[in-house]
């Protein structure tokens, strides 16, 4: 069976450095390859809080995304920098890893944005991937922006509800990227991101104290998120997987009943539309971060149905 394994550090994907975290408790256990939210949002310190258990059934790998977190560098003015660079990151990545560790498969677990990088990896390569999970899963971004626009709108009043009805949730006008990120906050201050919370306070702690993230390392997820989202949210929005029905492996969506940032109503829509191999799960105390809201219960989920 062999020792722990820890591996933590760059790793040249299509000739750019990125931060990729590589842990677990035997040196045979299947990989499971973590995609973080955003895009831009690296999360390495709070999967290490919430879901180190995991790395006693899996070989748990967190990559830091190409211009995030530990793996900010500023984009460049000219630099491509769209989904199908994320999805040929995604493919390199995962050959070193199977390569790396001596296995054929990956368990692929996609969180929000990296859900979409999730799917659409899995309609590509099926052959590299054991079973997907999706969390905060994305359907179709345009309706689940409709309806994460008409959730704040009813919890708000006053000018705040003033201002929310001069914003088209379609954000392709002048200001699309302050009245995407004002609509959020409106979704997080009325409770519907992260459950029991109005603020993402809780999920900052972690960064802080974690060892793992230096002042460097802050000032490059604030900043990387900032560049992801303006550069790549133009195009999340046409993402919409609601015309494919089958999947070449499992497919689980673990979704927190009450998320109103990316629809988890409309995951549930979607899952029944689906013909192959599927689960779901919901989880009753969690909007959009199951994973963290739930942490017991997903580690525990995730040992029981990944075999």
């Amino acid at each position: 069976m062999g020792g722990a394994v820890c591996e933590e550090g760059m790793i040249p994907l299509q000739g750019v450095p990125q931060y990729v975290s590589v842990r677990a408790d035997r040196q045979d256990a299947p990989l499971l390859l973590y995609l973080h939210g955003g895009p831009g949002d690296a999360a390495l310190p709070l999967v290490r809080k919430y879901n180190r258990a995991l790395e006693r059934d899996f070989t748990v790998a967190v990559w830091e995304q190409r211009g995030t977190g530990k793996s900010y560098y500023p984009f460049g003015g000219g630099e491509r920098v769209t989904i199908e660079v994320f999805l040929e990151d995604l493919m390199a990545l995962t050959r070193y890893l199977l390569e790396r560790f001596h296995q054929e498969k990956l368990y692929l677990v996609g969180h929000s944005w990296g859900s979409v990088l999730g799917l659409r990896f899995l309609q590509r390569h099926p052959e590299l991937v054991r079973a997907y999970v999706g969390c905060g899963q994305v359907v179709h971004m345009k309706e689940s922006c409709r309806r994460a626009y008409d959730f704040a709108c009813a919890g708000a009043s006053g000018k705040t509800l003033e201002k929310l009805r001069g914003i088209d949730c379609a954000y392709t006008g002048e200001h699309w990227l302050d009245d995407l990120l004002f609509v959020t906050g409106q979704v997080v201050k009325q409770g519907g991101s992260l459950y029991g919370k109005r603020s993402y306070n809780s999920l900052v702690a972690p960064f802080l104290f974690s060892g793992q993230y230096g002042l460097k390392d802050l000032m490059g997820r604030q900043k990387g998120s900032l560049q992801s989202l303006q550069r790549l949210w133009p195009e999340l929005m046409e993402t919409d997987f609601e015309d494919v029905r089958a999947y070449g492996v499992p497919v689980i969506f673990v979704e927190g009943r009450h998320d109103a940032h990316v629809s988890s109503a409309l995951a549930w829509e979607y899952y029944e539309t689906i013909r192959t191999e599927k689960r779901f799960f919901w989880f009753e105390a969690s909007c959009h971060f199951p994973q963290w809201s739930e942490s017991g219960r997903f580690n525990e989920l995730m040992a029981e149905v990944l075999r």
